[in-house]
């Protein structure tokens, strides 16, 4: 299996990199890079995984994705279309001493940190229309809309912080967690134990459990467990199957269990959830 640290290709012409990906090219596994990554969603939908976060992404979502953090972005179905408009760019992009500039400190504070965040709310539609227009400019408008979107997100409050401070392992990435994740997303509605993943990643059980934490930050158990309470809660919203059944559907064999897995991940029962998303539809 081939690295999973992506060497990000930028144009003699460019400083950055900005430019769609569509399917077959939004496809990438688990994996990360020493550039900003800054992604606009602008078709499909599916699961996000951000250093140790697991959460849906959708149509017209985006995130901003610190350097070195790893993640990947996978498809609800694989027939599914997915496209984005993403930039690229390192953290000294315009030079060693750029965002050290009294007048722009804040942006240099904003993309120090191992941090991911997805954008909400106005901040979010500004970006967009940003990227749209990044995506055919050149010249200094280019630079001038990659600033514009920096200091929007450093000084707006207008986020979810999806994964804080993840420090990845070392500067390479086992090709093995990208097995597991592949594994997973194929058989999480089904009964999976630690013996059959250890086998995958070709480890002993204990040597196993100890590798997945240190490069996800979570147990396998607890990965897993987001995977089916995301299942979960795409059934929740988009259909009206009773509650008993969405549990059912989702990998689990007894509602006791899901019940206190749902509540301890979204804090709320998932009733509760049900009835927050139709409200929030009205």
């Amino acid at each position: 299996m081939q690295t999973l640290i992506q060497k990000i290709h930028v144009e003699q012409e460019y400083s950055f990199a900005c430019r769609r990906y569509r399917t077959p090219h939004f496809e990438t596994g688990w994996h990360k890079h020493e550039e900003c990554e800054l992604i606009y969603i602008t078709e499909g939908n599916g699961t996000a995984l951000i250093g140790d976060y697991v959460g849906e992404y959708k149509t017209g979502d985006i995130f901003f994705i610190a350097s070195d953090v790893p993640h990947t972005f996978r498809k609800r179905h694989h027939k599914m279309t997915g496209d984005a408009i993403v930039a690229h760019f390192k953290n000294d992009v315009f030079g060693d001493f750029f965002f050290r500039l009294p007048e722009i400190k804040h942006i240099n504070h904003f993309l120090s940190k191992s941090d991911a965040i997805q954008l909400i709310n106005k901040l979010k539609k500004d970006i967009a229309a940003l990227l749209r227009v990044m995506e055919h400019a050149a010249g200094y408008q280019r630079i001038a809309l990659l600033l514009h979107c920096l200091e929007l997100m450093s000084t707006s409050g207008s986020f979810i912080r999806v994964t804080h401070n993840f420090a990845s392992p070392d500067n390479n990435i086992n090709p093995a967690i990208e097995k597991i994740i592949d594994y997973s997303f194929k058989h999480y509605l089904d009964p999976v134990s630690l013996q059959q993943v250890a086998d995958i990643a070709e480890m002993s059980i204990p040597t196993f459990c100890r590798f997945f934490k240190k490069n996800v930050k979570k147990t396998y158990f607890n990965f897993l467990q987001d995977l089916r309470i995301g299942h979960a809660c795409k059934l929740l919203a988009n259909t009206s199957k009773p509650v008993m059944d969405c549990c059912y559907e989702s990998g689990y064999n007894s509602w006791a269990h899901f019940s206190k897995q749902f509540k301890q991940v979204k804090q709320i029962t998932p009733s509760q959830y049900r009835r927050e998303f139709v409200n929030k539809g009205k």
